[in-house]
């Protein structure tokens, strides 16, 4: 059975794209490449998106890998999986899957992907969730790949930040506010050479670390 917010996403599917549009005013798509250029893959490999939405960074991450490589976008909601699915489709990216599953329990095998990326979802994942699907993407990531997590970046203005605070409170993701303002300390203990870099647009913070070797 889903659960409120696996239907409350579903029905979002359907005009998520242009919300997202509207809302991040990114209509060339920069964070999107920002965040595949950073995850430093080559022809051939292979990459996972968490929490992939209806594909979009998947979109660009099958671009960079090219056809001898694969992309797995995984999402808990059906409803973002069939728009990813059209999208993959329309493009004839054939080596770009998209399947429904659960960030904190990836049924795949160890050292499956030379990058991991998620974009502005992981924060939502709730407490224990959140530390689990740090160790499933520690385990799925083969050694020196590279895992990168685009969030938001909190809101210098009033207004805005209150809206921010109010929406994670909404979610019910505990620990997210503690999270958003901590993500190097917790890459940092299962990832080395952490990163952080603000995107093209301002408006999201881009951490990000590799697997393997000292910390």
């Amino acid at each position: 059975m889903s659960s409120p917010r696996q239907i409350y996403y579903d029905l979002f599917s359907k005009d998520y794209d242009f919300i997202i549009r509207l809302h991040s005013r990114d209509r060339e798509g920069s964070m999107r490449r920002f965040i595949t250029e950073k995850a430093n893959l080559s022809k051939g490999q292979g990459a996972l998106d968490l929490c992939t939405g209806t594909g979009s960074v998947a979109v660009e991450l099958a671009k960079q890998v090219g056809e001898k490589g694969f992309v797995v976008g995984l999402d808990f909601s059906q409803g973002m999986i069939e728009k990813g699915r059209q999208k993959a489709a329309t493009l004839s990216l054939n080596h770009l899957h998209l399947v429904q599953g659960n960030a904190s329990r990836l049924l795949f095998k160890d050292a499956s992907f030379h990058g991991v990326a998620c974009s502005h979802a992981f924060y939502e994942l709730k407490g224990t969730e959140r530390s689990k699907a740090i160790e499933e993407v520690a385990r799925v990531l083969k050694e020196k790949g590279r895992f990168c997590l685009m969030e938001h970046a909190k809101p210098e203005k009033f207004i805005p930040r209150l809206l921010f605070y109010i929406r994670i409170f909404f979610l019910g993701a505990s620990g997210a506010k503690n999270f958003l303002e901590e993500e190097e300390a917790v890459l940092g203990e299962r990832f080395k050479n952490i990163a952080k870099e603000m995107s093209p647009t301002g408006q999201s913070k881009l951490i990000y670390g590799e697997k393997g070797g000292d910390r």
